[in-house]
């Protein structure tokens, strides 16, 4: 928790709460529930910035997403840690590729830790799949060479799909 510790008044949320999760409470201190797509269209007027929104895990946020003005769509559910039973992103993967029909990339994380699986997903029409805890696991268990050798591993399984699947 002491990476949490600044000057900033929300930051004492993370050692103190009303009765929860103090981390919890610290993070959704952060979030602005008053947000809206306007938002996102505005903030992709006011940038050159390719835009791209993560945590879509419907066609139809893809398409409102789309329609504000996004270069991209990240299928995420963040680790499922804000909202119990979402849905695997593997498994809402197919319906936001549908909808956005090509009008821009798509990408996806949510705990791929084989090279099969990554496969899957770009079989399934992602053109990026992001990694966090493999690379986290090998970083603590070997520095970076650990973190080199999940990558690795994760190259070799994800060759050898690609082998025997022709």
């Amino acid at each position: 928790m002491a990476n949490f510790q600044t000057d900033d008044e929300k930051s004492n949320l993370v050692n103190t709460s009303s009765g929860g999760s103090g981390i919890n409470e610290y993070v959704s201190a952060l979030f602005d529930p008053s947000l809206t797509w306007d938002d996102v269209a505005w903030l992709t007027r006011i940038t050159k910035l390719p835009i791209v929104l993560k945590g879509i895990l419907t066609a139809e946020d893809a398409i409102l997403g789309l329609k504000a003005g996004a270069a991209g769509i990240w299928v995420s559910n963040h680790g499922a840690r804000q909202v119990d039973g979402v849905p695997p992103t593997i498994e809402a993967l197919p319906e936001v590729v549908k909808a956005v029909n090509g009008q821009c990339e798509v990408y996806i994380d949510g705990g791929f830790t084989q090279g099969t699986e990554i496969f899957k997903a770009l079989a399934l029409g992602a053109q990026m799949v992001f990694l966090g805890r493999p690379l986290l696991w090998g970083l603590a268990c070997g520095g970076e060479e650990g973190a080199y050798n999940v990558l690795h591993i994760l190259h070799t399984e994800f060759e050898s799909v690609m082998t025997l699947s022709g």
